[in-house]
């Protein structure tokens, strides 16, 4: 295969590789080529990825081809490359949460999620980097070294899910899948400039993701365009009875949203969310993409959304309890890390957990089992709960009156490296704008939409109602049909060396 056909696989949209896959102009196993050359290349920089899978990608690639040319495989992402984020379980390959903790567990089943993406003949390369646990806005408190941000390597990537989001933009894979917990899908593809769906809670199955707080967890997909998210989030949601959580929904017909035309839908744009804290920058990029929509026949109104300032200590409290509880499983005796000298069961615990989690998971633990703890069990989890039932009035408010909400993803772009972990109150308040979707399970997605004066990437963020996917999709699509994808410099850089 030459260097040139390498470049422009690398370039293509995961639908579009699907589509070229299916007519026979490229070959599954050239697009799994290409795509371990280039994390070959560029991991050594970006740290993207915990396990790559070359032999296990490869096989299964000739597989899938096969299923291909034998016409049992047609859907749109069959022989389409993918990255998974650390905390979906993946029979028999490494899956680490990005923990020390984890360093050595395999586990015996696969989540359901991924499993719908394998049925669909999508090919996984391997596991993306993350916050340990999710627990962090900028994929620094990882045990296996920090990601960069491809558009600038001395800044974060964002996080939790930054790892899918730089190997998304840096061409390490074709598409990726997150979790996103309070923004961590949304927040690290504004950085990254690429586009991401936090859908529905519900939605898609959380089986055989590694919970971080269960009533906030959502999975989604990260790729270079609106077409993609639709058509990933078509084939990963569906009801399952192994999630008491999940939902049956009649449609799920994403990709019928791809329409070029919004004439007379009604958008609100929150005057909290234009307060102090927000970049300028990001304020007017967010402001001009909202007026592409209204010159495309939109309706856009500033509007009142209350609350917005309690979203955060809510989400905190409420995250951290969960976490406290989710990560008492991790104990030293069944899996993953034990440390090696103990007096008793319960030193061995105490010295197992406090080796193998790192400080930011530490830390919500301990907030999380505070909230919990009697006389404090009313104080603050109680009340969280109260203005999560408050914060979700408030959005059932606006939404009588707006099909989407328009936004911010992050108050600023990407940060440097370091900044953010000195202050962890400072990263927890960058959520502003992506915590409150997921206290209401509402769905979210993030759409590139300029840079700032450093070129990194500001992402726009569409709201919309429960269930009401279709009204994101196909906003961003309007959105999206303005302008062209574009791609850092470091990954058309090493695009060119492999020629």
């Amino acid at each position: 295969m030459n260097g040139g056909n390498n470049v422009s696989i690398l370039d293509l949209t995961a639908v579009a590789l699907g589509k070229k896959i299916k007519a026979g102009e490229i070959t599954a196993v050239e697009a799994t080529r290409a795509a371990l050359a280039q994390i070959k290349a560029l991991e050594p920089i970006l740290n993207c990825y915990v396990t790559v899978d070359e032999e296990g990608a490869l096989k299964r690639a000739e597989e899938v081809q096969k299923q291909i040319e034998d016409g049992i495989l047609t859907g749109p992402l069959a022989g389409v490359p993918v990255a998974i984020k650390d905390n979906m379980c993946t029979e028999g390959l490494l899956t680490t949460c990005s923990s020390k903790i984890l360093y050595n567990f395999k586990p015996t089943y696969t989540a359901e999620a991924v499993k719908n993406l394998e049925a669909a003949g999508a090919i996984i390369l391997g596991k993306t980097n993350m916050d340990e646990f999710a627990m962090g806005s900028t994929t620094e408190t990882s045990a296996y070294g920090e990601t960069k941000n491809p558009w600038n390597t001395e800044h974060v990537p964002g996080g939790s899910s930054g790892g899918s989001c730089a190997a998304v933009a840096a061409n390490e894979c074709f598409f990726a899948l997150g979790s996103d917990t309070g923004g961590s899908i949304r927040q690290p593809s504004s950085f990254c400039g690429v586009t991401g769906i936090k859908p529905t809670y519900g939605t898609v199955s959380r089986y055989g993701l590694i919970a971080y707080g269960s009533s906030l967890d959502q999975i989604g997909p990260v790729a270079k365009d609106v077409t993609d998210c639709a058509t990933i989030l078509e084939t990963i949601a569906s009801y399952d009875k192994k999630d008491s959580t999940s939902i049956q929904r009649e449609d799920c017909d994403f990709t019928s949203a791809l329409v070029d035309d919004v004439k007379g839908m009604h958008i609100g744009i929150p005057r909290d969310y234009f307060g102090e804290g927000l970049d300028p920058e990001v304020k007017d990029a967010i402001l001009k993409a909202a007026k592409v929509l209204e010159e495309k026949g939109a309706i856009v109104e500033e509007f009142d959304l209350s609350l917005v300032e309690y979203a955060i200590p809510a989400y905190y409290v409420i995250a951290s309890a969960e976490a406290s509880s989710n990560l008492s499983r991790f104990d030293g005796v069944k899996y993953g890390y034990r440390t090696k000298e103990y007096e008793g069961l319960h030193n061995m615990y105490k010295k197992s957990r406090s080796e193998g989690f790192g400080p930011e998971v530490k830390r919500r633990i301990m907030l999380g089992s505070f909230v919990l703890s009697s006389g404090y069990y009313d104080a603050y989890y109680l009340k969280a709960l109260r203005t999560k039932a408050l914060i979700k009035k408030a959005f059932d408010q606006a939404f009588e009156k707006y099909d989407v909400i328009l936004g911010p993803a992050a108050p600023t772009t990407a940060p440097k490296l370091g900044e953010s972990l000195s202050d962890p109150l400072q990263m927890y308040l960058g959520d502003i704008y992506t915590i409150s979707v997921n206290l209401a399970g509402l769905p979210g997605m993030t759409v590139p939409c300029g840079k700032d004066f450093k070129g990194l990437p500001i992402g726009l963020q569409l709201i919309g109602d429960c269930f009401k996917e279709k009204n994101i999709i196909r906003a961003g699509y309007a959105y999206e049909c303005s302008r062209t994808y574009e791609e850092p410099e470091l990954a058309k850089r090493a695009e060119k060396e492999a020629q």
